[in-house]
């Protein structure tokens, strides 16, 4: 099992930036890690993946602003986020998921909540 805590929410303006982490109580390298959003009102959406292999994948609202970057060593994922609109205030989640035998396991963070607004 995985525990994630995620930091690095807060208020910003926008166009402002936000650099979001997320802390796994272990090994990453075999999951395929997530930042997904939920706004209020809203399901949760994904943000931004990494594989295990180290491709990414971004949601259209989030490419060319947002880069979603991974350390293996250090257990962490990380999510730069620029160019911050109000659109984008939600409570954002960490994910790790993997695939074994067939079997998919999803852990989930917390959430740490960023809002943007003047």
């Amino acid at each position: 099992q995985v525990q994630l805590v995620e930091s690095g929410g807060g208020l910003v303006q926008p166009g402002g930036s936000l650099r979001l982490s997320c802390a796994a109580s272990g090994s990453i390298s075999t999951y395929a890690m997530g930042w997904y959003r939920q706004a209020p009102g809203k399901q949760r959406e994904l943000v931004a993946s990494t594989t295990s292999g180290g491709g990414t994948n971004y949601a259209d609202s989030a490419k060319g602003r947002f880069t979603i970057s991974r350390d293996n060593a250090k257990s962490t994922v990380s999510l730069q986020m620029n160019s911050l609109k109000p659109e984008d205030t939600a409570v954002y989640y960490c994910n790790a998921k993997r695939t074994v035998l067939g079997i998919t396991r999803d852990y989930w963070g917390q959430g740490t909540q960023v809002t943007v607004s003047s």
